[in-house]
């Protein structure tokens, strides 16, 4: 099963449009944009068709189911049946609760090849694949502590779903103010839990926040409702909910992911692999400890991001040194090319990039923009987007190195100061897209978010 996350935040996004608060100036800061919570499942099941639900340049083209949780406007744009049927597709199912189905008809013509399915909790129905195989996918539906006239009853306005294909099991649960876990099957292989409102404790409505949200994820795991290796992963984000969310779940063994990760989970492939950001000040060994964690590991590609200066001696030797303590088994590639490497890397493979800082440097002298700050935020940017795109889908194992720059004084030249700005702005936002990120400080590494690597990870 492949389950895409088109969108992981709340009615209000994050950050909020207009909202100044230290958490969505964080996220403006970070590149952390998120859109309105929707999944995508083997690329045919769309389960909440929301405004950004196809935004983003995204594929629906092999959807031929649509789930909705409930009619809420973040849940359901009903116009999505306009783009639909303009690109003239074939037949689509569309089901949810009866006020969510009602809001969808008049958006279509009386022989549009659609049918409308009314879900109540406990119905259960097969999804046909693209060959016309019966019961790939089936669905369930879950009764949510969710109403859309407003309080946590479970009065069928709102629903929850079951997802199961033959090799893995996905819940999508949001919005609810609880679990219905007398109802749960699992073991669940993904879970997509709503958090609204984070350290909000008083907020008095029908979504979770952290204290809840633990809650709800210890009894999911007390009554072994998740499968060994479960991704429990945080949707429905909203700005209450901490900057340092990561590091708060990553305690409790949930999780957080950009929008646009995609989980591949069960027979058909293994999980995405892990990602890890090591960072630290210049000598202080994070080079080192990148590669011993890697050692051992077969296969690795080396994808070293530092220009050659043959007519610097000093650089030659630095490279050269770093050559020699490789194993001759590594498969080298000294190119800057970083997203091409991880959109080519197997998922048994693990890629180690060293390093952001000479990367950065490659994108802003091939834009010959040290000069000129607009041009050279524009050039970094750009590849930035692709690296953050191509390390959300690689299944492969990630370790990226980086330096801190941006503890020390400031640098005496515009350009030195404006390097800083940007490996700044480029380590927060890898940080933000990695499962793991750890700081060496002369030689020792502390993990800063996610556990720690082991050369067995």
């Amino acid at each position: 099963m492949r389950v895409d996350l088109l969108g992981t935040g709340s009615a209000d996004r994050w950050p909020n449009p207009w909202c100044t608060c230290d958490r969505c100036q964080w996220a403006r800061e970070a590149r952390v944009h998120r859109g309105r919570t929707s999944a995508l499942v083997d690329g045919r099941l769309l389960i909440d068709p929301g405004p950004d639900a196809g935004s983003g340049g995204v594929d629906l083209s092999g959807v031929r189911t649509v789930l909705i949780t409930h009619d809420h406007p973040d849940h359901l744009d009903p116009a999505f049946l306009l783009a639909w049927s303009w690109a003239s597709g074939p037949g689509l199912l569309v089901a949810g609760p009866a006020e969510a189905i009602e809001r969808c008809r008049h958006w279509v013509g009386p022989q549009a090849p659609v049918e409308f399915r009314t879900l109540a909790a406990g119905d259960e129905f097969a999804v046909d694949d693209a060959d016309g195989v019966d019961g790939a996918l089936r669905v369930r539906a879950l009764p949510a502590a969710h109403s859309t006239t407003g309080g946590r009853d479970h009065d069928g306005t709102a629903l929850l779903f079951e997802v199961s294909a033959v090799d893995a099991t996905l819940l999508y649960a949001t919005d609810t103010a609880a679990l219905p876990h007398d109802d749960l099957a699992g073991p669940y292989d993904v879970v997509l839990l709503e958090l609204t409102f984070g350290d909000t404790t008083d907020h008095g409505s029908a979504y979770l926040d952290l204290p809840s949200f633990g809650h709800e994820v210890a009894r999911l795991r007390n009554d072994g409702r998740l499968a060994e290796g479960a991704r429990l992963i945080a949707v429905h984000l909203s700005h209450h909910n901490p900057i340092d969310l990561p590091q708060r779940l990553a305690a409790i063994g949930a999780e957080v992911v950009r929008d646009g990760t995609a989980l591949q989970v069960g027979a058909s492939g293994r999980r995405m692999g892990r990602r890890l950001l090591v960072t630290g000040g210049a000598r202080s060994g994070k080079s080192h400890h990148a590669e011993s964690l890697v050692t051992g590991r077969a296969p690795v590609t080396y994808v070293a991001t530092a220009p050659t200066y043959p007519d610097d001696p000093e650089w030659v030797e630095r490279i050269a040194r770093h050559r020699h303590r490789r194993p001759p088994t590594w498969r080298l590639r000294e190119t800057a090319q970083v997203a091409d490497m991880l959109r080519e890397a197997e998922p048994a493979e693990t890629v180690l990039v060293d390093c952001l800082t000479l990367w950065v440097t490659a994108a802003v002298d091939r834009a010959d923009a040290w000069q000129d700050a607009p041009a050279a935020e524009s050039a970094v940017e750009e590849v930035l987007s692709e690296l953050l795109d191509s390390l959300a889908a690689t299944q492969a194992d990630v370790v990226i190195v980086t330096n801190e720059v941006g503890s020390g004084i400031a640098p005496a030249t515009a350009s030195g100061r404006l390097f800083r700005d940007l490996l700044g702005r480029v380590n927060t936002a890898v940080a933000a897209a990695c499962d793991d990120v750890t700081l060496v400080t002369s030689g020792i590494p502390r993990t800063l978010k996610g556990r720690p690597w082991t050369s067995s990870t």
